[in-house]
C-alpha cells in the first residue's frame, strides 16, 4: 500500500498552488484575457498549465513548509492575489490611456456625444475611444504582448518570491504612481491631433470674423469631423511606439 505523508503532499502541491493563485488573479484583471466573454473555465485552466510549467524552474520558497489550513496561509493567498491583480492593473492602465487619448480626441472633434453601452466592459464609451480600445486589443495580441505578460509574472515569482508578507511588494512598485501614467501617455498620443484640430478651430475663427454671412456652424462640423479623421488615420500606425515604451516600462517593475 502506498502511503503518503502530509509533507510529501505539500512539496508537490505548494510549487503549484502560489503560481497558480498569481496568475489566475492575474488573468481576472488583465484586458483581453480578463474581460467578460473568455469563459472563466478557460482562463482557469490556462493559470494551471502556466503555473505547471513555471513549478519546475521558479526556486523553492520557505512557504512550501505552510500549512494549508494556517494564518501565514492565508497571508500567502493574499500575497498572491495582490501581485496578480496589479500586474493586471498595470496592463489595464496602458489601455486606459489610450482609451483617454480617444476620449480627448473625439472631444476636439466633435464625437463624443455619439456615447453608446459597451457590453465588453459594461461602460458607458465613446466611438473614438472604443476605435483606440480596439485597436490596442489587436496590437497586443499582434504584438505578443500577452506573452510578455505571462513572463512579467513567471518572472515576479524570483522577484516578488512568495512570503507571509503581503503588502511588500508595494514598496517596490509603488501603484500609487501609476495614475499620472493615464494622462501623461493619453496627452502623448492625443497631442498632435489635438494641435492640428485647435488649428483648424482658430481658422475657422477667423473665417467667421471674416466672412460673417458663412453659417460656421453647419460648415465647421464636417471640416473638422473630416480633419480628424484623416489625424486618426494617420495616428493608429503610430500607435505602436509609445504602447511598446509604456507596457515594458510597467512590466520592468514586476522583473
Amino acid at each position: 500500500m502506498i502511503s503518503l505523508s502530509e509533507a510529501q503532499i505539500m512539496a508537490w502541491l505548494t510549487p503549484v498552488l502560489w503560481p497558480f493563485i498569481r496568475v489566475l488573479a492575474l488573468f481576472s484583471s488583465m484586458p483581453v484575457l480578463g474581460q467578460r466573454n473568455v469563459p472563466i473555465r478557460v482562463r482557469i485552466a490556462l493559470a494551471f498549465f502556466i503555473a505547471l510549467g513555471v513549478s519546475g524552474t521558479v526556486p523553492p520558497s520557505a512557504a512550501a513548509n505552510v500549512p494549508l489550513d494556517s494564518p501565514a496561509a492565508i497571508l500567502l493567498i493574499v500575497q498572491q492575489v495582490l501581485i496578480g491583480l496589479s500586474l493586471g492593473f498595470a496592463v489595464r492602465i496602458i489601455f486606459t490611456a489610450i482609451e483617454f487619448a480617444g476620449e480627448i480626441i473625439g472631444l476636439q472633434m466633435g464625437l463624443n456625444f455619439a456615447g453608446f453601452f459597451d457590453p465588453a466592459t459594461a461602460q458607458q464609451a465613446t466611438a473614438t475611444s472604443s476605435l483606440f480600445s480596439t485597436m490596442v486589443a489587436f496590437l497586443f495580441i499582434a504584438m505578443n504582448g500577452h506573452l510578455l505578460v505571462i513572463e512579467a509574472v513567471v518572472q515576479s515569482l524570483v522577484a516578488f518570491p512568495v512570503s507571509p508578507e503581503p503588502f511588500a511588494f508595494l514598496h517596490a512598485v509603488r501603484p500609487e504612481t501609476w495614475g499620472a501614467e493615464i494622462f501623461r501617455l493619453g496627452l502623448w498620443i492625443a497631442l498632435p491631433l489635438i494641435a492640428m484640430l485647435l488649428f483648424v478651430n482658430m481658422m475657422l475663427g477667423v473665417i467667421a470674423r471674416v466672412a460673417p454671412q458663412i453659417s460656421i456652424f453647419s460648415v465647421g462640423f464636417p471640416i473638422t469631423l473630416g480633419v480628424g479623421l484623416v489625424g486618426v488615420m494617420f495616428t493608429l500606425p503610430l500607435l505602436q511606439g509609445p504602447f511598446t515604451a509604456a507596457l515594458e516600462q510597467m512590466l520592468t517593475m514586476f522583473r
